[in-house]
């Protein structure tokens, strides 16, 4: 039975396991992710969530309150400087907890605690305020290819206009060196018609 079991010891005594926990809460906070087993990172996860919310007010009290748990100077500066910052606006639910599988020397029900903002597979590497700020570069990228793109097509256009401007005279040229002979034959056949309508109204008279 587990009668008034409110949270798992983790078959340690308590001063073996507050060493584990901050141990294992000063990893997570240095490289924002670590693997262990799904009992233990519900434990730290239950111990790292109040220091991250104390790390929202950076004063010298809240810095020796998290120092007393975490027994770490490094572990409480990238705490203040580096996570506090970018976890201002979230209210709480600061970590994530991703099963991997089992363990293959004893089973154990394996996972991966991280922190929810510095994840870039979630995030795709970019803040939510870099997020807001990247909208208007992409339009005016955006703009900008359109008007490169309506650029060239007015560069194409005019090489187009300018081969056919060259093209055309030679064109034209043909017709009318062909023309110049004709000429003469229309104007014999003109003078010849009227001839011999002339005979053959005559001929009619007489």
């Amino acid at each position: 039975m587990r009668h008034n079991k409110n949270f798992n010891h983790l078959g340690r005594q308590a001063g073996h396991r507050k060493a584990m926990l901050s141990n294992m809460a000063s990893s997570l906070i240095l490289h924002k992710r670590i693997e262990t087993t799904v009992a233990k990172a519900k434990a730290v996860r239950m111990f790292i969530e109040p220091l991250v919310t104390k790390s929202k007010e950076d004063t010298t009290h809240s810095r020796r309150v998290v120092f007393s748990y975490l027994k770490q100077k490094e572990a409480v500066t990238e705490l203040f400087r580096t996570i506090a910052p970018k976890i201002a606006s979230r209210p709480g639910g600061y970590t994530r907890i991703l099963k991997t599988g089992f363990r293959l020397g004893d089973a154990a029900d394996m996972c991966i605690i991280e922190f929810v903002d510095f994840n870039e597979a979630y995030t795709l590497g970019v803040a939510p305020a870099a997020a807001a700020e990247a909208k208007p570069k992409t339009r005016r990228s955006r703009a900008k290819k359109t008007t490169d793109a309506v650029e060239e097509a007015t560069v194409v256009e005019n090489a187009e206009s300018t081969e056919t401007s060259k093209t055309a005279p030679k064109k034209a040229a043909a017709p009318k060196k062909a023309a110049a002979p004709k000429a003469p034959k229309a104007a014999a056949a003109k003078t010849a018609a009227p001839k011999v309508a002339k005979k053959t109204n005559v001929g009619k008279k007489m």
